[in-house]
């Protein structure tokens, strides 16, 4: 990453192209006005963006090549159903990464790292916002100053590209999850001005122990804590590795950790910042090239937009991680995303597409493991492919076939993970509730209901309270009243 913005005398004289399908956009607003629109649509999905009539215009101009993700979700918001080509946009792919080398000159002598192509950014700490032309680091509209305070940076890029913070520095953040590094890597007396082996073995085990305490207990306490390693994970990337495949393995382990947080805040109910999560892996992988972080980061985000009430675009991102993961070779990693496509076409009530995507699934998953399957996977097993089964026909209505798959999936669950064991156990007692079975629902709920001391999940809370509406009219059933007072007695969330 760059360690100082291009000057103009860097950067290439190609002229710039008009954006005529965003002036055609604006109609017969002036510019001002449709800055205006642009800041109230922002407003309106909690983001912050400094638009003006100077931004519009540079958009219109062509100078503005691909926007950051803060506008980009605005204006996908003020114009649904549109994707960034149909606003006259570059895709993200020819301004980034390696895909961008076949759009771009050589790079720039004085940047100091390899992995963006010139014009992918004008500043040192937003390669998210492309543009033509050279730099005004004292314009307070120019999205690409250098600023904590600037607002029109999302939290994403925030996180990503922080100010100062050598590799010492971010080493040692890793500490909040349990980790240290070890001997001189981490002396408090040791400038680090460039992450080694120690940092990326670390930043892969900080990805490990998140994950395991999340299997084993739920990610609702684990989400704050696991933001100081993420913006360290970045921070590494941002000082640069001397080697090669160190900056890959950095790469991979930044967008995992990513990964994990996101996942920590989904599992959670903070779905905006899932979203920003899951974003911010997708970015990192396409910045390193990785098909296997871009599939997965497309995996959690088809299960987000699922759970969000997105099921259109829980299909697409679950297409877009097949296709990523095509060339992998892991048959699981099919089965898995061909199941959070199935999600998806169930939250549309097409039936047909999901029984098509589980049938799809259970071929895949029936090949076997393989040394190609990531690590990450390490979660799917015969419970999970039960589990997300139940989720389906559970969406679709089929009460009875879901509870027989939640039945199958806490019955093979390894009890350990006592995380997945509770919310099975949770899908099982909202699936026989709604099937007509109160008595067999308020069971599985008491057991829930004892797990919870270990288990800190708002998923699975959530899940509860919707069993407990559905028994209220039973009260008087075996074991719901039990259960009713139980559930009752749970603090509330603050």
């Amino acid at each position: 990453m760059a360690s100082s913005p291009m000057t103009s005398s860097s950067q290439s004289p190609r002229p710039t192209r008009p954006n005529l399908a965003f002036r055609r956009l604006r109609g017969q607003r002036s510019p001002g006005e449709f800055a205006a629109a642009v800041r109230r649509a922002a407003r309106e999905i909690d983001e912050q963006v400094s638009c003006d009539a100077r931004y519009i215009g540079r958009v219109e101009a062509g100078e503005i090549r691909c926007p950051n993700y803060a506008y980009e979700r605005v204006f996908l918001h003020m114009f649904p159903g549109r994707t960034l080509t149909d606003l006259g946009f570059v895709p993200r792919s020819a301004v980034r990464g390696r895909g961008a080398r076949a759009f771009e000159e050589a790079p720039d002598p004085h940047t100091t790292s390899p992995m963006y192509a010139p014009h992918e950014t004008d500043g040192a700490y937003e390669p998210y916002d492309t543009t033509y032309g050279t730099h005004e680091p004292n314009d307070r509209y120019d999205p690409h100053e250098i600023d904590d305070q600037n607002h029109e940076e999302s939290d994403v890029q925030r996180r990503a590209f922080m100010s100062g913070g050598t590799a010492t520095v971010a080493a040692a953040s890793l500490g909040p999850i349990g980790l240290a590094f070890s001997g001189a890597a981490v002396a408090a007396d040791r400038s680090v001005r460039r992450a080694g082996e120690a940092e990326a073995g670390a930043l892969e085990e900080a990805v490990r122990k998140i994950r395991l305490l999340d299997d084993r207990h739920g990610a609702d306490g684990l989400y704050r804590r696991a933001s100081a390693p993420l913006r360290a994970a970045y921070a590494l990337l941002d000082a640069g590795a001397a080697r090669q495949a160190t900056a890959e393995r950095l790469h991979m382990g930044a967008g995992e950790l990513a990964i994990s947080v996101g996942w920590l805040a989904h599992d959670s109910g903070r779905f905006e910042d899932a979203r920003s999560h899951y974003a911010e892996a997708l970015a990192t992988a396409r910045v390193a090239g990785d098909p296997a972080l871009e599939a997965h980061a497309f995996c959690n985000t088809s299960f987000l937009a699922r759970d969000a009430g997105r099921p259109r675009e829980a299909v697409r991102a679950a297409q877009a991680a097949q296709f990523a993961a095509r060339p992998l070779g892991s048959a699981r990693l099919l089965s898995l995303l061909s199941l959070r496509e199935a999600g998806g076409w169930a939250g549309l009530a097409d039936r047909r597409g999901c029984e098509q995507a589980l049938t799809r699934a259970q071929a895949l998953y029936g090949r076997g493991p393989c040394d190609a399957d990531p690590e990450w996977m390490s979660f799917y097993g015969d419970a999970e492919l039960a589990g997300l089964e139940a989720q389906c026909w559970s969406t679709l209505g089929d009460w009875s076939r879901a509870a027989h798959q939640a039945r199958r999936a806490t019955r093979l669950q390894d009890p350990h993970f006592t995380r997945n064991l509770a919310l099975y156990t949770a899908e099982l007692a909202d699936d026989l509730a709604r099937a007509g079975h109160p008595d067999e629902a308020a069971a599985a709920g008491l057991r829930v209901l004892d797990l919870l001391d270990e288990v800190q999940s708002s998923r699975v809370q959530t899940m509860l309270a919707g069993t407990a509406r559905v028994l209220l009219p039973h009260r008087r059933a075996s074991g719901v009243s039990d259960f009713l007072e139980r559930h009752g007695a749970l603090p509330r969330p603050a």
